[in-house]
């Protein structure tokens, strides 16, 4: 298990694959699989059964996860993806965007 440079709440922009261009907001990150899921992207059909959550069943559209090396942070600041860097900065270790300088 490696560390990881995206969290849940990173705005992300799709760098590789199928939905390329594509940006959101990640959602979950599963560290051990390197994978996140992202709000709006990378939607896939799955065929649901009845159940009393959805009695109706039938076909539902759900983001499926997409791999951590195909995703890239967006700088809050000037809205382009990014490197992330860590450093110690006032006694404290924070992630920096390495495009700008800034703590993320």
């Amino acid at each position: 298990m490696i560390k990881l440079k995206i969290k849940v709440g990173d705005t992300v922009k799709v760098v590789a694959g199928d939905h390329k261009g594509s940006e959101g907001k990640v959602v979950t990150v599963d560290k051990i699989k390197n994978k996140a899921i992202v709000e709006g992207v990378n939607l896939v059909s799955k065929h649901e059964k009845p159940s009393a959550k959805n009695p109706q069943g039938g076909i539902v559209k759900k983001e499926a996860p997409l791999h951590i090396s195909n995703l890239s942070l967006i700088d809050p600041k000037s809205g382009e993806t990014t490197r992330v860097g860590y450093e110690v900065r006032d006694g404290k270790k924070v992630r920096f965007s390495k495009k700008s300088n800034e703590v993320i």
